[in-house]
């Protein structure tokens, strides 16, 4: 598979007071931890070992755009010449749709988050608005899929001050040495393939003051001019804006040209669920796995297991 190296931009929106003031508007935000159903599906998004338990850390999530659905206010991120210009760089592209703006608020993370991953791939015929975000994560480091994998440009773009806070990234594979992203991050951004590029948040706020552990139900809220993270109607800790570190992420699609796009907008080249579930069956036993397809594959814990044991690799532990 090819990385395509990824595009830097030393600044990244025009008007950073947009995205401060969105912060303030949309409310309360919830862990991120919610677009996971299992254990399972955790330790294959995370890259960690099957079989672990997935922790609820304060990293709380905010959707601004998704497709056909724009948040007002959000047109001029979601527009922003900026991204679209590395995208077309990114891809070689003649044709960029924008299509999502979502946040990331990270509290209180003083290490890094997680040994790195991939972002949700999307396939002709397989994305998230029909199957689970796991299955397609799998589907996309399987390499199986490559000739319906969807183009798609991640730009992320920074808006925290404190302490580390920075960007770790793979751009030559996960075998290679990371770069860093830190230092004064405040409003710089990278356009890359985030479907294939290993990358992670570095560390968050100070070791000694350790991590709070929260519920799925947990809120992180703002009001008289600070933030707070809420359980069950009780306010847990309260801290103010320069405490919480907010990344921008800013998704579109990129066809290198008509004849793609309208591959793409026509289904005309769909993957269908028989030949996905073939090409993995077919691998898998070339592999000596013995294969039981469940009735439920996207969702069985032991098929995504399986899954995971094959096709999961997370940075420095590529086999030679």
């Amino acid at each position: 598979m090819l990385l395509r190296p990824p595009v830097l931009l030393p600044i990244a929106v025009d008007d950073p007071s947009i995205t401060e003031d969105l912060l303030v508007r949309y409310g309360p935000y919830w862990p991120v931890q919610r677009y996971v159903s299992n254990d399972a599906e955790y330790a294959a998004l995370s890259g960690g070992p099957k079989g672990v338990t997935m922790p609820v850390a304060p990293v709380f999530r905010g959707n601004w755009a998704l497709p056909g659905e724009v948040l007002p206010g959000v047109e001029p991120l979601l527009h922003n010449e900026r991204f679209v210009d590395g995208a077309r760089r990114l891809f070689g592209a003649e044709l960029v749709r924008p299509t999502t703006v979502y946040v990331n608020l990270t509290h209180q993370m003083p290490f890094p988050q997680g040994p790195g991953h991939t972002d949700v791939p999307a396939f002709r015929g397989f994305d998230r608005s029909t199957y689970p975000i796991t299955f397609l994560t799998l589907m996309g480091l399987s390499g199986l899929f490559e000739d319906a994998r969807v183009k798609v440009a991640t730009a992320v773009s920074w808006f925290y001050r404190g302490q580390d806070g920075g960007f770790e990234y793979w751009p030559g594979g996960p075998d290679a040495p990371p770069v860093v992203h830190e230092g004064d991050i405040w409003n710089t951004g990278i356009v890359a393939d985030n479907d294939f590029m290993w990358h992670r948040a570095r560390a968050v706020g100070r070791p000694r003051d350790g991590l709070e552990l929260i519920t799925l139900d947990t809120e992180l809220v703002s009001g008289a001019g600070a933030w707070a993270i809420v359980q069950d109607g009780v306010e847990q800790r309260r801290f103010g804006r320069e405490a919480l570190r907010v990344s921008l992420s800013w998704k579109a699609l990129a066809f290198v040209d008509e004849t793609e796009r309208r591959h793409y907008d026509e289904h005309t080249a769909d993957l269908a669920v028989p030949e996905v579930l073939r090409r993995f069956e077919r691998d898998l036993t070339s592999r000596g796995r013995r294969v039981v397809i469940p009735g439920d594959p996207f969702r069985d814990p032991d098929f995504i297991g399986l899954l995971h044991d094959e096709y999961v690799c997370t940075p420095g532990t590529h086999a030679a």
